[in-house]
């Protein structure tokens, strides 16, 4: 049995197991969406005033808003009220059938006292870490909320290391008199000696066997806290509240089992490292609807954690509806990945617009990761000006942190092997951007099984295909600047374009690249108007491009 024969033989069966795995989860469609439960709450209100809490921007109300917090709860629930007013203060703890509501002109400003945070077990980027407590957090509750029309405001800035690449000159000279330090090439600026040494160090957070949080105090400051956690949580409500200015994540829900975050606004500078917007985390049934994004990473993430730690969680993202969101800012409008080793299922997204965003649709692991992300839907979806690709695969993400242990990266399939397959994009217009579709699987598990249909794409250049399987394209329009070629191929298998439009007097409509290239086909395409329709390369033969004559 030949090397070729013998990894086509274990793609088979992996995709064989991976398929009756699949089938024993309950089958979702646009006609039957995951239902999503929402929490109830006592009419009961209890206003922070009442615990002595003090509206003028200077006093520290750390205490009042817990305890109005705590007397809510083991009263059996209700509504924490925030009046309007500068609210400082340290960390507060949500609580079991509390809902924190902020009024309309409130803004919840957390304080720049940094030992006002304890060092406490967290998790960064899927892995047990060493974090700063976060802003606002709640462990092991149910039926709880943040709702109103207030701000919730982390001063991340005080925590953020920034680069002078990052911002204008004026911008520069504000950070550098602020205080701080600046690295030896003097091209960033750090908040403190501490955070300086250990990013410069490459000090590593995790909490590996033996290791606590006391054993990270002298790196306190290098370890930013998320906004808003919630850790195994059930019935947790986000809705009207503007989130902004997180020293890292946003808001991150983990493992949270019926999540609602509705009409909320969620606001980073560009310049925010690790600013992600949203990162659902291993959640079960969620619903993201009416937000609107600006933010300095991942706008809308779906992550599952990271490796062999997140393989052994094994929680998956599944059952989520993410519909009617504006994004702005962001390294990806709706993104998968990288940390999504548990797997991702039944996730539909609709009627949702990008716009200025690095990427539309991203989806991104590396050999390590393993985990089964398929069943994406995705429809309905509009975007303007993406700075690179609209709809973007790529399972050789790599970036190598600190937190990263060693990873096996032989092209062989283990547990290790990231799976993304079984997606539907369909009612997708792009324009502007530099590709219009990428996708680069690995030579031994390709990206498969995506169909993408009813769709116009203004790019500077078409679709670029790697270690792509049973990719099929219908009544698609490429909009592009530069066609040489249009479409371009490098073993690739069995993808088909049926209806393909394309710009008038192309150079190239497609260049096929590799030996393992076989089974692409056009139909009802007009090849003819192209200066030049086909080309080979790299051992990639003729007879594995067929172009179905007519129109």
């Amino acid at each position: 049995m030949t090397y070729k024969t013998q990894l086509a033989a274990l793609a088979l069966a992996a995709w064989g197991y991976l398929d009756a795995s699949a089938q024993t989860t309950a089958t979702y469609s646009w006609a039957n969406l995951p239902k999503i439960q929402q929490p109830i709450f006592k009419k009961d209100t209890l206003r922070i005033t009442a615990f002595g809490a003090v509206p003028d921007g200077h006093t520290l109300n750390t205490k009042a808003i817990n305890q109005a917090i705590d007397a809510c709860s083991k009263k059996g629930g209700g509504v924490v009220f925030v009046p309007s007013g500068l609210w400082i203060t340290g960390p507060v703890v949500m609580k079991s059938n509390v809902n924190l509501h902020l009024a309309e002109a409130s803004t919840l400003l957390f304080t720049t006292d940094k030992s006002q945070y304890a060092i406490t077990e967290g998790f960064y980027e899927g892995k047990a870490a060493a974090r700063n407590e976060s802003p606002i957090s709640g462990k092991n509750l149910e039926n709880v909320a943040i709702t109103g029309k207030g701000i919730v405001d982390g001063n991340g800035d005080i925590w953020r290391a920034v680069h002078k690449s990052q911002l204008t000159e004026a911008q520069w000279k504000e950070k550098i008199a602020s205080g701080g330090v600046l690295k030896d090439d003097g091209k960033t600026w750090y908040p403190s000696e501490q955070f300086k040494k250990a990013s410069v160090e490459n000090k590593s957070m995790l909490l590996t066997a033996g290791k606590k949080p006391a054993d990270f105090t002298d790196i306190k400051d290098f370890l930013r806290p998320n906004l808003v956690v919630f850790n195994n949580c059930k019935k947790v409500l986000l809705e009207g509240v503007t989130f902004q200015n997180s020293a890292a994540w946003c808001l991150h829900p983990l493992m949270v089992q019926d999540l609602t975050i509705r009409n909320v606004r969620v606001k980073n500078p560009e310049y925010a490292h690790n600013g992600d917007g949203m990162d659902i985390e291993s959640c079960k049934n969620f619903l993201i609807e009416g937000c609107v994004l600006d933010v300095g990473d991942d706008a809308i993430c779906i992550k599952s954690g990271k490796d062999e730690e997140g393989r052994k969680r094994g929680i998956p993202t599944e059952n989520g509806i993410i519909r009617n969101n504006i994004v702005y800012q962001g390294h990806g409008g709706f993104v998968v990945g990288s940390e999504m080793s548990g797997g991702a299922r039944n996730i539909f997204v609709e009627q949702c617009t990008f716009m200025g965003t690095d990427k539309g649709l991203r989806f991104k692991s590396v050999r390590g990761r393993g985990g089964v992300v398929e069943k994406i839907y995705a429809r309905n979806i509009y975007m303007k000006d993406i700075r690179q690709e609209a709809i973007f695969f790529d399972l050789y993400y790599f970036v190598k942190f600190a937190t990263d242990g060693e990873r096996d990266m032989r092209p062989v399939m283990n547990e290790g092997t990231p799976v993304f397959k079984d997606m539907h994009f369909e009612n997708i217009v792009c324009n502007g951007a530099t590709k219009g579709v990428f996708v680069r699987g690995l030579p031994e598990m390709p990206v498969r099984n995506i169909v993408m249909e009813n769709m116009v794409l203004s790019a500077e250049t078409g679709i670029e295909l790697t270690d792509a399987d049973l990719i099929r394209f219908k009544n698609v329009k490429l909009i592009t600047k530069h066609s040489k070629p249009v479409i371009f191929t490098d073993n690739a298998t069995n993808i088909t374009f049926d209806s393909l439009q394309y710009k008038d007097h192309s150079e190239t409509l497609i260049s096929v690249t590799g030996d393992r290239s076989q089974n692409i086909s056009f139909s009802h395409t007009d090849a003819s108007r192209a200066q030049k329709v086909k080309e080979f390369s790299k051992g990639a033969q003729e007879k594995s491009l067929v172009i179905h004559e007519g129109k």
